[in-house]
Formats: structure tokens, C-alpha cells, sequence
């Protein structure tokens, strides 16, 4: 990898800022079109969604946030009734796993299709090509760092 004489010259630091203004957009767009949940509640349950019944612990390494951060999001989504909690075994372990409820698909899915919507009338910063060769570059570079880094979730 090309030495870069300033860090914020680094693809660590650019790919930092892009993250960060693409949290603050799912953030502001989340406020503006009124959605029913945070980009981070919605991020949960997308995950949770894909991975079926799921404990905390392996929610958060997924979501990368930390072990409480999660709770409190589980909670909230709880409290709603978008995800419903339930002891199971897992290593010989109890655990609390979550699931989601019919109500919390209805609401991903419907927070999905608006999205979608939105997104797909915006003007288009780069071609789909583009976008899909950018989006595999990153998964690259991502799996090689989690290589490297250890989370303490």
C-alpha cells in the first residue's frame, strides 16, 4: 500500500469521513421523512431480519456497536414490539436471543421500500457498475482489516 505522508491523505482516514457523513445522511433522512424508527433501530432489525434468532453478543459484533449500546437498542425495539426476547441454550449456555415479530417486518419492510424510493430519485453520484466495484473493494478491504483488529464486544 502507497505510504501516505498525511494520515488524512490515508484510505483509512477517507473511508472514516465517508462513514461518518453517510451516518449523519441516514440520520438527517430518517428525521425528514418521519420514519417510525433511528437508522440504528432499522440497522438492528435489518440484521436480526437476516440472521434469524440471534443473542447480544453476536448482534453486536455484527452491528459493531458495544454490548449496552445494544441493549438499550434492543429494548427500544422491544418496546415497540418490532422484536420479541427468549431464553435458548447455546454452548451449554442460557442466552436471550431475539427474533423478529410479524409487526417488525411489516415495518422493515415498509422502512425499506420508502427508502428505496427516496434514494432512487436522488441524482445518481456514480453508476451502478460503479457503485457494485466500489462496494466489493470495500468488502475487501474491510475483511482484511477485521483480520487485524480485535473487537472486545
Amino acid at each position: 500500500m502507497q505510504q501516505e505522508k498525511h494520515y488524512i491523505d490515508s484510505i483509512y482516514y477517507q473511508l472514516e469521513q465517508t462513514a461518518k457523513y453517510c451516518k449523519y445522511l441516514g440520520m438527517q433522512l430518517f428525521q425528514k421523512l418521519n420514519m417510525p424508527v433511528t437508522l440504528d433501530e432499522f440497522a438492528t432489525l435489518d440484521t436480526i431480519k437476516i440472521n434469524g434468532e440471534i443473542c447480544q453478543r453476536d448482534l453486536a459484533k455484527l452491528i459493531l456497536k458495544d454490548r449496552p449500546s445494544t441493549g438499550r437498542i434492543l429494548n427500544s425495539l422491544e418496546e415497540k414490539g418490532l422484536i420479541a426476547r427468549f431464553a435458548d441454550m447455546k454452548n451449554n449456555r442460557l442466552v436471550r436471543k431475539t427474533k423478529i415479530t410479524p409487526v417488525g417486518e411489516k415495518l422493515l419492510e415498509g422502512t425499506t421500500a420508502v427508502l428505496k424510493e427516496y434514494f432512487s430519485s436522488l441524482p445518481e453520484i456514480l453508476s451502478g457498475d460503479k457503485i457494485q466495484e466500489l462496494k466489493q473493494s470495500i468488502i475487501a478491504f474491510r475483511e482484511g482489516l477485521e483480520k487485524e483488529v480485535e473487537m472486545k464486544i
